[in-house]
């Protein structure tokens, strides 16, 4: 019973291993949906199909699925929308991975029941005339669509006919009235104006067979026919791509050339010719790209057609044409064998014999010989490699998955002072900071599992107690098998950088100083006239014998007040002037105060109405950043405002709004004049370094204004012109989890 029981168990997990290899054989499989736009034995078509199945032919896990939308025959937006209908259904238990539109109809239809057939699905493209990239756009396809553009070479053909038949002295091109016959005889045009002084052009696409067949029964020799299409004729005839060009070809005594190797073998003498074959093989070779795993959008558009020069031997002889002398790649079709066309396989194989036994008595000495060349080769390049690594002025090191390092550059050890041998079998815990190990530890655990880069930036305290600001940038490498061999980091010393960059605030908050002087002068004004009329009636009380106690008292008491207000407005000059060391969390409104403090008499004596508007009162704004250098960029474009309406010498007010809201993560700003407008021509450049309009501008204050609020504070700076206002708004962190993608409300 036991043994029973045992059996049925095995059985049973048998059975269930062969479930789940079906499975994933299944899921393994790659399903593609071929939509043709006509019928199927339309030559066009079937080249294309057929170049598809040769290319998936090697692959046994491509399943092809080919529908015809049969539009030669029918079309108009009834029959698609019902068209669409019978896909859905029909379609609705198959998860196909990819879809190829063939021709104009089908690519059409691809992009317009996208979202209802084919949603999400990728869809390449081929044999499209007239391309446009702007419909791809418009119907937000861009992601989802590649392939190749079918693109007739008009001009190329024409140099061609009169390069082979230099006594031509007449063109007659047959086309019809079908959507390709119009958009060709759009492009037809230029060209026929442009040759239609070296060789008459008669141009025919409105006649009946019968007439046609008449015409060029009667043509002269120094005549060629350009056959471009014809499906159906006036009369409303319908005709296969050969029938048309069979009746023509019965009548004809002149050569006719083509535009597409469909008519070859059917009575053309060739041409550069549009390829059906190319194109299968073109948007083939795309799709087993996107299924060894590359994404539609990084796979280009092929817009140069591929096309080919196409003769047919017996119509080039029939007109005795010597192509040799104007062409050297070209491809033939019915061109007699020769014996090495007759028994190639037996010349092909004989070669090989003999090559193969040649390649057989000296493969040995050259496997030698290659092997020390290999050898010393390598060793050179170790030599090399170690070279180099020491010549870089970026500390190197690697280490293994273990975490011990492995070896280090010259830069690395200098910049720890330790001997480059001393480095290795060490880990990060005896170079580093308890904090910065860890985390250092932390991301490679990280990049170990995902295998890809890291960058970071860090801040490490030297043993000769110099600070080293540092970014550190990290990769996963692989050993020969494939396998995870360990982690290289190179760091990248922006100490400098950083150092430089707070300079160029500070002279920044210099290049102020003057709007500053003039703000301070505004202030002390008042104090100052408040000061001397104290003075003066001390005075007048001394000299009348009036003066008394209480008398200098008030006055000491008055003169203080004002001593002081002046005194802090000194205060605040210093405080502005003063750099912060770190970030931190600061009130917007005491920020504006500040500043208010210092300029604002100064914007009112300009004529200027200044108000500053919150969406809420009750609650503390906080920014996290820099509180002095955010106070720097205000001043700054308060300033540009101001000077930008003093410049105008008007007498008409002047308004200077402030308008600060809320966000869930930051905070926004909005500094509003109308003074007018920035030229258009310029507010592009107004954040670049150097750029100004002012005859004694540095071009230093709105760059720096940029560098404060979008490097060091992680916000957003920009400005805009609306109705005759100038608009600068400010998208400034709550905390510094803030990330500036996350701004764009």
């Amino acid at each position: 019973m036991i043994q029973q029981r045992g059996i049925l168990l095995a059985v049973k997990k048998l059975f269930i291993f062969f479930l789940l290899l079906l499975n994933f054989l299944y899921a393994a499989n790659k399903e593609v949906l071929l939509l043709h736009s006509y019928h199927k034995g339309y030559k066009w078509s079937d080249d294309i199909s057929k170049a598809i199945e040769e290319k998936f032919g090697p692959h046994s896990d491509i399943e092809l699925t080919t529908l015809y939308m049969d539009t030669k025959r029918i079309v108009g937006p009834i029959y698609l929308d019902k068209l669409a209908e019978l896909y859905k259904e029909q379609l609705s238990r198959r998860n196909f991975d990819l879809i190829i539109a063939s021709d104009n109809n089908a690519f059409d239809f691809a992009i317009r029941y996208h979202e209802y057939l084919f949603k999400g699905l990728p869809v390449l493209f081929t044999g499209i005339n007239n391309f446009d990239k702007a419909q791809l756009d418009e119907n937000y396809m861009t992601k989802y669509m590649s392939g190749v553009v079918e693109q007739v070479d008009l001009e190329k053909n024409f140099e061609l006919i009169l390069k082979l038949h230099p006594t031509l002295k007449k063109l007659v091109i047959v086309n019809d009235r079908s959507k390709t016959g119009y958009a060709i005889k759009r492009d037809l045009r230029p060209i026929i104006e442009k040759y239609s002084q070296k060789v008459e052009i008669e141009y025919v696409d409105d006649i009946e067979i019968k007439n046609l067949q008449k015409k060029v029964s009667q043509l002269d020799d120094d005549t060629v026919i350009l056959f471009v299409l014809l499906f159906k004729d006036k009369t409303g005839k319908y005709f296969t791509y050969k029938q048309s060009l069979e009746e023509i070809r019965k009548t004809s005594v002149v050569p006719i050339y083509g535009l597409w190797d469909f008519y070859l073998d059917f009575g053309i003498v060739g041409g550069l010719l549009t390829s059906a074959t190319a194109q299968g093989n073109a948007v083939s070779d795309m799709a087993l790209k996107i299924f060894n795993g590359k994404k539609i959008k990084d796979i280009p558009i092929l817009e140069k057609s591929p096309n080919k020069y196409l003769f047919d031997y017996e119509e080039l002889n029939r007109f005795n044409i010597d192509v040799d002398k104007h062409l050297e790649d070209y491809e033939l079709i019915n061109e007699p064998h020769g014996f090495f066309r007759k028994y190639t396989k037996l010349v092909v194989i004989t070669i090989t014999i003999i090559l193969v036994l040649t390649i057989m008595v000296f493969s040995m000495k050259a496997n030698i010989q290659r092997r020390k060349i290999v050898e010393k080769d390598l060793q050179n390049r170790i030599k090399f490699d170690k070279v180099l690594l020491d010549t870089l002025p970026n500390p190197i090191y690697y280490k293994n998955k273990e975490g011990k390092f492995l070896g280090c550059n010259k830069a690395f050890s200098n910049l720890l002072n330790i001997r480059k041998k001393d480095v290795i079998g060490k880990t990060a815990h005896d170079f580093f900071a308890p904090d910065i190990a860890k985390r250092n530890e932390e991301v490679d655990k990280e990049l170990l599992k995902s295998l890809g880069t890291n960058t970071s930036e860090v801040t490490l305290h030297l043993s000769n107690n110099h600070m080293k600001h540092i970014i550190i940038n990290k990769a996963v490498y692989l050993n020969n098998d494939s396998s995870i061999g360990g982690i290289v980091c190179i760091m990248d010393d922006i100490t400098e950088r950083i150092q430089q960059k707070q300079f160029l605030i500070q002279q920044g908050k210099l290049a102020e100083m003057g709007d500053m002087v003039a703000a301070i002068a505004h202030q002390w004004n008042e104090p100052l006239v408040e000061l001397s009329a104290h003075v003066q009636d001390i005075q007048t009380s001394f000299l009348l014998n009036e003066l008394k106690d209480i008398d200098v008292k008030d006055f000491v008491n008055d003169s203080m007040v004002q001593i002081k207000y002046m005194s802090q407005t000194l205060s605040d000059f210093r405080n502005f002037l003063k750099p912060s060391t770190k970030k931190k969390l600061f009130s917007i409104r005491k920020s504006f105060e500040d500043i208010f403090e210092i300029i604002e008499k100064q914007i009112f004596y300009s004529n200027i109405n200044m108000s500053i508007n919150y969406d809420t009162h009750e609650e503390e704004l906080l920014i996290y950043g820099y509180e002095n250098e955010f106070k720097q960029v205000l001043l700054n474009l308060i300033n540009n405002a101001k000077n930008k309406i003093v410049e105008k010498k008007s007498d008409e007010k002047f308004n200077l709004t402030i308008n600060i809201r809320k966000r869930p993560s930051y905070t926004v700003v909005e500094i509003i004049d109308d003074g007018g407008n920035i030229d258009s021509n310029i507010i592009d450049k107004i954040f670049e370094p150097y750029f100004t309009t002012k005859k004694d501008g540095t071009g230093f204050g709105l760059y720096m204004a940029k560098v404060i609020i979008e490097d060091k504070m992680d916000g957003i700076i920009s400005a805009q012109n609306k109705d005759n206002n100038v608009i600068f708004t400010l998208k400034l962190p709550h905390n510094k989890g803030f990330s500036n993608e996350n701004t764009t409300s």
